[in-house]
């Protein structure tokens, strides 16, 4: 969209995304671009007291988008008693964090029916501002997309028919029905959880629709098959509304439990956020070094590891030749389709040998977790590789993931980083 390189995954490829969210960080790198600053490093951080806040919050997923928009809709929506409400702008928010990810759609649909319900101008709140906003918003995702993709595409019912009418989801990983409720919500909301409890007890009637909107998403999501933590991250604001009430009940001990949240928090946020698999981003830097080089046009680095472990061009910043081993789901209907990085991780050593059957295919770097060091490496011998690099990567290695990161380079290519 700015430089004219990097790489689509088959989520792209499919129309499952739309171009509206990537355009926002495009518009701005497009601005550092011509002001020949493109290497200035973005920093979002947002300081709240929830570990799970600062874990994600910097990451530039729509999930951290949808919350973000979520916090501020919720600033606008009308409550009883609130003289902050304001339905055009809220529901633009909601709209427009629909078109980022449509299930941000769910914790809202018994939000906007409350709102419904109570509203005495109904006729007026549909036509004049309900319809309003969903055309303006739809309108200009359709065009953005039309754009980019060359063609009109709806992404919205895409990712709908992709996630929940087919639930091809379920190729990244099942989980049991109550999962969100047994560890998914507990781990989010960390030490929050007994402030949560307390906040949802004495908390005032009108925020109860709050509550519902919590136990309606985490309901609705324990229908997909496919669960992750990250999915109910937008619904940590309506949480946090409880624990503040909490926290103003609790009076004499408010500032002791203030503190307690804080540090308990701190721990696991500084851990996950700076030590945690953290090898997968400082490896980047090391494959970044070869843009500086002048024979990048002869490097090629392939990154063995499963696969989107780690960042791809945002993080290197030049049309340096790269790949990693594909994962895509199966959206062909193959009954015996494998992908490519299953297919690798069940003879590595065969597929490599197979792969790269000429030494003029061979890549000039390799980048691998240490479990796998041993296993391919008569590969490693054969073909002329030297470790040149090792990095720390996470103390709780399982699987396929290593607790460092070794980086390899073949002694026959010339004298790379």
């Amino acid at each position: 969209m700015v430089f004219n390189y990097g790489y689509l995954t088959w989520e792209w490829t499919s129309s499952l995304r739309g171009y509206s969210y990537p355009l926002i960080f495009a518009s701005m790198y497009k601005a550092l671009q011509l002001l020949a600053k493109d290497d200035v490093q973005l920093l979002f951080f947002c300081q709240l007291c929830s570990w799970f806040t600062w874990y994600s919050c910097t990451r530039t997923l729509t999930n951290t988008m949808e919350t973000i928009l979520t916090i501020f809709a919720l600033s606008y929506y009308p409550i009883k008693g609130s003289k902050m409400g304001n339905s055009c702008k809220y529901l633009a928010l909601v709209a427009l964090a629909i078109v980022i990810r449509p299930t941000a759609v769910i914790p809202w649909i018994p939000l906007v029916f409350s709102h419904f319900l109570q509203e005495q101008k109904k006729t007026d709140l549909i036509l004049h501002t309900c319809i309003p906003v969903g055309l303006v918003t739809v309108g200009t995702s359709l065009i953005i997309d039309r754009v980019f993709f060359g063609e009109w595409v709806l992404v919205q019912l895409n990712f709908l028919k992709f996630n929940v009418l087919q639930n091809l989801g379920t190729f990244y990983g099942s989980h049991p029905w109550h999962w969100y409720f047994t560890q998914g919500l507990p781990v989010i909301l960390g030490p929050h959880v007994p402030f949560f409890i307390h906040g949802c007890a004495v908390a005032p009637r009108r925020y109860h629709m709050f509550l519902l909107a919590v136990i309606w998403t985490v309901l609705v999501y324990s229908t997909l098959s496919h669960k992750e933590f990250r999915f109910i991250y937008p619904v940590l604001p309506f949480c946090m509304i409880f624990c503040g009430y909490s926290l103003k009940h609790l009076k004499a001990w408010k500032k002791t439990a203030a503190s307690f949240l804080l540090l308990s928090n701190l721990v696991p946020a500084l851990y996950t956020g700076l030590v945690h698999q953290r090898g997968t981003l400082d490896v980047m830097s090391h494959i970044q070094q070869l843009c500086k080089n002048s024979q990048q046009s002869q490097a090629f680095v392939f990154i063995l590891m499963p696969c989107h472990s780690t960042p791809f061009y945002s993080h290197v910043h030049c049309p340096l030749k790269m790949r990693f081993l594909q994962c895509p789901p199966n959206l062909t209907g193959n009954e015996s389709y494998v992908d490519e990085a299953d297919v690798f991780y069940s003879n590595p050593l065969g597929w490599l040998n197979k792969e790269f059957y000429n030494d003029t295919l061979l890549p000039s770097h390799l980048i691998l977790f240490n479990v796998l060091e041993q296993e391919i490496s008569p590969f490693l011998a054969l073909r002329g590789y030297e470790k040149t690099a090792t990095v720390f990567h996470t103390h709780v290695p399982q699987g396929r993931v290593g607790s460092h990161i070794s980086i390899y380079r073949r002694k026959t290519e010339m004298n790379y980083p």
